[in-house]
């Protein structure tokens, strides 16, 4: 399987966004994130870091 966690981070610390993501798409200026079972969440953040052996993805929130 390739799904994916996607965390936040804030602070200097990471919080789990969502888990099992299977896509990253940019729309306008946020970020949807869908899931395994199909459950979709947008936020307004970049990139920061892909740990792909992990199954990470690190954002940062952007104002």
């Amino acid at each position: 399987m390739c799904e994916t966690n996607v965390y936040v981070e804030k602070d200097g610390k990471q919080e789990i966004l969502m888990k099992d993501v299977i896509s990253i798409t940019p729309v306008d200026d946020k970020l949807l994130l869908v899931d395994l079972f199909g459950e979709q969440k947008q936020i307004k953040a970049e990139f920061k870091e892909l740990k792909l052996l992990e199954h990470m993805v690190i954002l940062e929130p952007k104002e």
